[in-house]
């Protein structure tokens, strides 16, 4: 199971639910990878929304390679996508949020606020 505090974000891939984190080890693979100097270079290339699917490839091992699986690009490249590219891109953009500091959305759904006993005023009644 994930921990959101350690930067861990879910993601079913290939009819598994898989840990992916964007840990230090990971950070510093991307950069090689992708060619960027510098962890700022790295937040640049991912800050201007156009990627290739060989970046995502990247990206996602980094992270999965993070989250304690092994699994080398070539096998990452033959995951099938379950929930579609949209599902991917938005759990990496998670683990990017949650590696550079930013606010990650919680991918659990918010609780009903419980009744207090008193009904909530009906419109046109004021109180």
């Amino acid at each position: 199971m994930a921990n959101r505090r350690r930067g861990e974000v879910p993601l079913e891939l290939g009819g598994e639910r898989l840990t992916h984190c964007l840990t230090l080890g990971a950070l510093a693979e991307l950069e090689d990878a992708l060619g960027a100097g510098d962890l700022a270079g790295l937040a640049e290339r991912f800050a201007g929304g156009r990627l290739a699917a060989r970046d995502l490839i990247a990206l996602l091992g980094a992270a999965l390679r993070g989250g304690g699986h092994d699994l080398d690009d070539a096998a990452v490249a033959r995951l099938p996508l379950a929930g579609g590219l949209e599902a991917v891109t938005g759990a990496l953009g998670a683990a990017l949020a949650e590696a550079f500091g930013e606010a990650a959305p919680d991918p659990t759904p918010p609780r009903k606020a419980e009744s207090r006993g008193r009904a909530p005023p009906s419109r046109g009644t004021t109180r």
